[in-house]
């Protein structure tokens, strides 16, 4: 098993953000990183992204705030997130502007528009260029849930990778059928590398999925890199599996 059986959802959620409450100063880079879910909110409003992300804590959400449009796009690109809930009105870049672009990318993202009492005109906008929905804001956790539920609900599905299979629903892994224990910052490390096979995954984004963007000691991603080929018996010395990018990352390959 990937995690001690006794161990549910919110025990986990509370060992990894060690039973902390959104601290108020913090910097609205990555608010309680959680396995699980992560959802892009841009809004122009520092505090009512800060409040969505406390109501969403317990609920194993990762919130990332833009405060404009462009940056989220970028945020988009770079972060790859489950899903998006933009502000109809946004600096440099407006939220039906972000619907066209990501849908005329061929981007399939569930994007949900925050609107206001004066946002009418938007809101057409934005669902012609496929929005998948629209919220009033300020934003309440029970609806943005609510909403987003059908893209949570692929996070269960298990990936496999050659003889590795990967349960993000039981926190399980196996390795030609047999399960193997990983702790939960390596599973969640699998599960990024996994979900992104054969494609580059870089340090920043793997430092901002398992520790929120904090600053790491330079050799903390190498150590859980190894530990994890090393259960999966990938040589260390000569990986087959987690290739190392030199200088930017990693690159999940099946194994055969």
């Amino acid at each position: 098993m990937a995690a001690q059986p006794e161990m549910g959802h919110r025990a986990k959620h509370t060992e990894l953000n060690e039973g902390r409450p959104p601290d108020p100063q913090r910097p609205l880079e990555l608010i309680e990183p959680a396995f699980g879910f992560v959802l892009l909110v841009a809004d122009p409003d520092a505090d009512v992204v800060r409040r969505l992300a406390a109501q969403l804590a317990d609920r194993l959400v990762t919130v990332i705030h833009s405060a404009d449009g462009a940056d989220a796009l970028l945020r988009i690109g770079s972060l790859s997130p489950d899903a998006v809930l933009v502000a109809a009105t946004l600096p440099v870049v407006d939220g039906p502007t972000i619907v066209e672009t990501l849908r005329r990318q061929g981007s399939n993202l569930p994007i949900v528009l925050g609107v206001g009492p004066d946002d009418a005109q938007a809101t057409v906008r934005a669902l012609g260029a496929g929005a998948s929905a629209c919220i009033s804001r300020p934003y309440g956790a029970y609806e943005v849930t609510q909403l987003l539920s059908l893209a949570r609900a692929g996070d269960d599905r298990s990936i496999v990778c050659g003889p590795i299979t990967l349960n993000p629903a039981s926190f399980e892994v196996r390795l030609h059928d047999v399960p193997i224990y990983l702790p939960l910052r390596e599973f969640k490390l699998l599960h990024l590398l996994m979900s992104r096979a054969e494609r580059l995954v870089t340090r920043d984004e793997i430092s901002a999925r398992l520790w929120g963007g904090d600053q790491q000691r330079s050799n903390t991603i190498t150590v859980h890199v190894r530990r994890l080929r090393e259960r999966l018996g990938d040589d260390p010395h000569h990986p087959k599996v987690i290739q190392t990018v030199r200088g930017l990352g990693y690159r999940f390959i099946p194994p055969a």
